[in-house]
């Protein structure tokens, strides 16, 4: 198919060269272009990708969807939380429980006696990873400070002089915050995703 196409423009070419006598003539640009271009290899090779493009573009007209991809594994389990214990929103379920020792073990622990079920751990820790790292002596130049990023970091005293060292202190003091304000770890996890902070 490439040769004949290739031959097509070579004969054009020539009826050109033959009715104008003028190859190359300003006044007829067509015939230029077209010696141009059918002469030697590079003509060839042009002609060539021009049919390759043709046929792709073919291709591509033809191609139907026949069906809905599938999806390989299952996504992850979902629950659903109720208004009274912390939000509608759905939460992800989240993997075993963190270490008991760690900060986020302890606010792991702490859920419940706030009125939060387990299952709002992971809107707490998307929250508290992004602002303090879960580190008790996280400080910005705001003021902010702890692992609840309180502001000043003072106000936390009301939960324990210890404030500024007690990842429990701290911890007790971010989720009653959050109970007040937004209800619900998964709800202040919604307003941080909306303004960056919460």
């Amino acid at each position: 198919m490439v040769t004949a196409a290739a031959a097509t423009v070579v004969v054009v070419a020539i009826a050109l060269l033959v009715v104008n006598g003028r190859p190359g003539s300003v006044t007829d640009p067509l015939g230029a272009a077209v010696a141009q271009v059918s002469s030697g290899q590079q003509g060839l090779k042009l002609a060539a990708e021009r049919q390759q493009v043709i046929l792709q573009d073919v291709a591509t007209q033809s191609f139907n969807v026949t069906s809905a991809p599938k999806i390989s594994t299952a996504p992850p389990p979902v629950s659903t939380v109720n208004q009274g214990t912390g939000g509608g929103a759905p939460v992800v379920a989240s993997g075993p429980p963190p270490n008991p020792s760690s900060a986020q073990g302890i606010a792991y622990s702490l859920l419940p006696s706030f009125g939060f079920s387990t299952s709002q751990f992971g809107c707490l820790d998307n929250i508290w990873s992004r602002e303090s790292g879960w580190r008790y002596n996280a400080a910005n130049a705001s003021g902010a400070y702890g692992i609840p990023q309180a502001l000043p970091g003072s106000k936390m005293a009301s939960y324990g002089a210890d404030w500024q060292t007690n990842p429990k202190t701290q911890i007790e003091w971010g989720l009653n915050y959050i109970k007040s304000r937004y209800g619900s770890p998964c709800q202040a996890w919604a307003a941080w995703q909306v303004q960056g902070w919460y």
